[in-house]
């Protein structure tokens, strides 16, 4: 029986299997269960670095590194890495700052009664990107399946 699109497929196979993955990973660092790292973006491994580097994978074992399916997959695939490495990874970092900010100028109004602050009850999100080796970690996984997935179709 074949899949409508294989290279889909594994794609997502490989960012369901990432996610999965950060509830070990939390585990193994904080020592307690927890399912919503499965729900949330950042950590290791990276779901994006995985989907990008398996359809990569996949795609260079059916067609070829000289194909233009790879070299798309390749170039969106970079993209996409170094987006989430990047880009998101400071707008993360810019967010904590923010949060910092709002607690101590929280707490300074306190201090001083005729200052006014309405302080943000709800904190922004800090984990929006990942660090370079959780991008590592995420194509390394993605890489595998998509090499998995075309032995697999090969049989």
């Amino acid at each position: 029986m074949k899949i409508m699109n294989r290279a889909i497929i594994t794609s997502l196979l490989s960012i369901v299997s990432a996610q999965g993955l950060k509830i070990v990973v939390h585990k193994k660092k904080s020592g307690k269960w927890d399912w919503r790292p499965m729900f949330q973006t950042g950590g290791m491994p990276s779901s994006h670095s995985a989907g990008v580097s398996s359809i990569a994978a996949y795609t260079a074992l059916k067609h070829g590194v000289k194909s233009t399916d790879f070299a798309l997959a390749v170039v969106f695939g970079l993209i996409v890495m170094y987006d989430a490495q990047g880009i998101r990874r400071h707008t993360g970092e810019i967010a904590k700052i923010v949060n910092e900010l709002n607690e101590n100028i929280g707490a300074l109004s306190n201090l001083h009664p005729t200052f006014s602050y309405m302080k943000n009850e709800e904190a922004l999100n800090e984990l929006l990107g990942h660090q370079p080796i959780e991008v590592l970690g995420g194509a390394i996984l993605g890489i595998g399946m998509g090499t998995v997935s075309w032995l697999l179709n090969e049989k």
